[in-house]
């Protein structure tokens, strides 16, 4: 709703001119329309100010890697940061593919056939059957990446994030240049906090 519809004062004849458009007989006064749209007008603020759009609790400081990274740079960044994945960008900063936890362990040369204790003898020195490791994030990454704007509701990014089983989605302006991150938590703390 914008300031118009705020201010705007609905006349009586507005509303004759409402009932005689609508072509058709109707069983209501012009002081129940008057009602009915009052509370309609209620309704519609009141579902405006509940609405928090991803820009309101998104992480501003994103960490992120280039396309062209290493294995140990995206571990290295993963650990510090105590994340399961991280938007890839190229060189402008436009999102190209997300890198999680479960795409490091391919390129280690696991894959989901692979269960715990495969990657436990791995790490203890043992040879994995199954495909090659890869050296290329292009090969493991997710791509395209689910992104969304910064206007978006987070209770459509809540439904998103659930329905893909995804923890987090990058938040992109109008060339796909990563400037945000939303995640679960984000969302978590921003219904905890309304």
């Amino acid at each position: 709703m914008g300031e118009m519809t705020k201010n705007c004062q609905i006349s009586d004849e507005d509303l004759r001119a409402a009932l005689k458009e609508m072509k058709t007989y109707m069983d209501i006064t012009e002081d129940d329309l008057k009602r009915i749209y009052t509370i309609a007008l209620r309704h519609a603020e009141q579902r405006i100010s509940r609405r928090i759009s991803v820009r309101d609790v998104m992480t501003k400081n994103v960490i992120k890697v280039r396309e062209d990274a290493d294995i140990n740079e995206v571990t290295t960044l993963l650990s510090e940061n105590r994340i399961s994945g991280l938007p890839v960008v190229d060189g402008q900063d436009h999102v190209i593919g997300i890198i999680t936890e479960a795409d490091v362990l391919t390129m280690a040369g696991m894959n989901k056939r692979h269960a715990f204790k495969d990657v436990i003898r791995h790490l203890l020195g043992e040879p994995l059957s199954g495909p090659k490791q890869s050296k290329h994030l292009r090969d493991v990454m997710t791509s395209p990446a689910i992104t969304t704007g910064p206007e978006a509701d987070i209770r459509e990014i809540a439904l998103t994030l659930d329905e893909k089983r995804i923890k987090r989605l990058p938040v992109v302006d109008e060339q796909r240049r990563l400037i945000g991150v939303i995640s679960r938590a984000d969302i978590v703390r921003a219904i905890g906090t309304k």
